[in-house]
């Protein structure tokens, strides 16, 4: 991994392009489920629910229904076809809830194209593949492939790709909480906090829309994008869509982005999908390849892009290029940072200096994932959780280091 003296201010970036909120009140209406929340919600996952009885399909609801369906050049189908309940098929994941916590990976700003569509269920596209993922009875994690004819063995390859399946939280949380008996506890309160593997092109994209903004509107400026891409599906009332392709979002003017909304990232978005398509062997390959390369040399890479500061670089690094050790800073970091690692800060201002320093002591203290436990250091500083924390984890031992 690189060392921690080998980081510069390059690398970092404040914690508000992670989740585009400017302020931690806004990210309460996004914030994890509290552990007693989870358990009564599995409760009563237990108990026997009685089926409504169906309503038929109104002429209007119909009309709707083929009106939609010629917009987008789909066949008209029946109405039994159309309007029939989708009965999903769940399939175990292998993955238990301390390995992957659902509540405590999506809502956390890291991708802005996932939906909550039930207690304890998301869904959401991953390439072409439609998704949900629950959680069982027990914990553990299952999922379901929604469509007609649905690739079941590539959607559950591509989706243990997406939640970097092969990295065992289990293995990580260890060596963390033997070097930080805060963590410990948190991890024990907080487990299954994952960072996810996006594709880089649909991450980038996402954190272009970041800049400067909060998360309501960072997610209508995706979810416009997103629209633009093959319709997938509906859940719950919800469509969904495959992330759309460079040569599709070359087709849309700096005009239309910004009657969408998008504002002064509407020339950046448009900029930087053009920069993209004129990279020799086009520009998803060139995307995927920065994940060979030193994290100084990714970021660099990336910040020869219109409108790709250090901040929307850092974020695509380690929520797409394996850049497990990149550290988001900002003002909440910065005082998580002076309460628990560099105490003698406290009271100073946020410098690209001491954002450096900042940087320097996580990686230090959690090696190469510290990326992983600042994830987790944030979910913690959330109101709903902030309130069940013990006060014994309020301090935080230094004198240790994890072992790589």
């Amino acid at each position: 991994m690189t060392s921690s003296s080998a980081l510069s201010p390059a690398l970092l970036l404040p914690r508000s392009c992670r989740h585009g909120a400017s302020s931690m009140k806004e990210l309460q209406t996004l914030a994890p489920i509290s552990p007693a929340r989870l358990s009564s919600l599995l409760q009563t996952m237990k108990r026997p629910r009685r089926t409504p009885p169906s309503t038929p399909p109104t002429p209007q609801t119909i009309h709707r229904l083929h009106h939609h369906r010629r917009r987008r050049g789909e066949k008209a189908v029946s109405v039994g076809q159309s309007l029939a309940a989708e009965t999903p098929e769940w399939v175990p994941l292998d993955l238990a809830e301390s390995e992957l916590s659902l509540p405590l990976t999506f809502p956390t700003g890291q991708t802005f194209r996932w939906k909550r569509t039930g207690p304890l269920r998301f869904t959401g596209a991953v390439g072409p593949h439609l998704v949900s993922l629950k959680h069982l009875e027990d914990g553990d994690v299952a999922y379901c492939v929604h469509g007609d004819r649905p690739d079941g063995a590539g959607a559950r390859s591509a989706l243990l790709d997406f939640l970097n399946a092969d990295i065992r939280l289990g293995e990580i949380w260890e060596a963390f909480s033997a070097s930080d008996p805060r963590f410990a506890e948190l991890a024990r309160l907080l487990r299954g906090a994952r960072v996810l593997r996006q594709d880089p092109l649909e991450c980038l994209v996402q954190f272009l829309c970041s800049s400067n903004n909060n998360i309501a509107r960072i997610t209508k400026m995706v979810d416009f994008i997103s629209s633009l891409g093959r319709h997938l599906g509906t859940v719950e009332g919800l469509e969904f869509y495959e992330f759309p392709s460079l040569d599709r979002l070359l087709a849309v003017s700096e005009k239309d982005f910004r009657e969408a909304g998008f504002g002064y990232r509407a020339k950046y978005i448009v900029g930087t999908v053009k920069a993209l398509q004129s990279k020799p062997g086009g520009g998803v390959e060139w995307l995927t390849s920065l994940r060979g390369l030193d994290l100084q040399d990714a970021i660099a890479a990336l910040c020869t892009l219109p409108g790709v500061g250090s901040k929307v670089a850092a974020c695509v690094a380690l929520f797409s290029l394996d850049q497990h050790h990149a550290i988001p800073v900002d003002t909440h970091v910065w005082q998580i940072a002076t309460r628990y690692l560099l105490p003698e800060l406290a009271g100073a201002r946020l410098t690209p200096k001491l954002s450096s320093q900042v940087a320097e002591a996580f990686v230090s203290k959690y090696g190469k994932y510290a990326g992983w436990a600042q994830t987790m250091l944030f979910i913690a500083e959330l109101p709903s959780q902030k309130a069940i924390i013990p006060s014994h984890c309020l301090t935080i031992q230094k004198d240790k280091k994890v072992e790589r």
